[in-house]
């Protein structure tokens, strides 16, 4: 339980501040905020063997969030095309 709420706080601590706009992620090309599965996976690749580089590491993490921001806006379209046409 203790693990969990350290990165629970860990990933409030490292969200930015948003607009209020509630169509704000659809329009973002920035990765998403650090989430507490995302902070679990970096600090178990960080620990485990063989090590790997922290400029690497980080690099994938970013291109994972891209990855997901890319996904959600797409999701999103979807959804407004969906309901715009019903």
């Amino acid at each position: 339980m203790l693990a969990l709420a350290f990165l629970t706080f860990v990933a409030a601590s490292t969200t930015l501040a948003r607009p209020a706009a509630p169509d704000y992620p659809a329009r973002s090309s920035e990765p998403i905020d650090l989430a507490v599965p995302e902070i679990r996976h970096l600090l178990a690749a960080a620990f485990n063997q063989p090590p790997q580089s922290t400029a690497r590491l980080l690099h994938w993490s970013n291109w994972r969030r891209r990855h997901q921001t890319t996904a959600r806006r797409s999701d999103y379209r979807r959804r407004l095309a969906d309901a715009s046409s019903a």
